[in-house]
């Protein structure tokens, strides 16, 4: 459903050493920076990306607004976690650890960028 997600960065330098050691983290690689100078990370079919906001305000981080990265299980989370605490990011919402929920058991793992985005990494666990 969906093709890519983009959030907005006030220092793009910044953004890359935390999103580099998300993305590596679990398996993936470091950003590319394309033509006009955004940040590129490209993993099964779909791309995230970050960028200076094209009109010149500052970035601002979305209120109410999660982007949600499935991991393939709680340990690759918890190495996401833990390299975005020693990247920059802030540990939010309850600890990293499985919910139960109206639709199974899920391992959740929420932290926010350096620029305030929300972001949660999440891992179904099989009944």
């Amino acid at each position: 459903m969906f093709s890519h997600m983009m959030v907005g960065s006030n220092d793009l330098e910044r953004s890359r050493r935390f999103y580099d050691a998300l993305f590596t983290a679990t398996g993936g690689r470091p950003g590319i920076v394309d033509p006009l100078g955004r940040l590129a990370y490209r993993g099964k079919g779909a791309s995230f990306m970050v960028t200076v906001p094209i009109d010149g305000e500052p970035a601002t981080a979305g209120n109410g607004s999660t982007i949600g990265f499935a991991m393939e299980g709680p340990e690759q989370a918890k190495a996401w976690h833990a390299a975005g605490i020693a990247n920059g990011g802030t540990a939010i919402e309850e600890a990293p650890g499985a919910r139960q929920t109206p639709f199974g058991q899920i391992y959740l793992a929420y932290l926010r960028d350096p620029d305030g985005n929300k972001l949660c990494a999440l891992h179904r666990i099989a009944a």
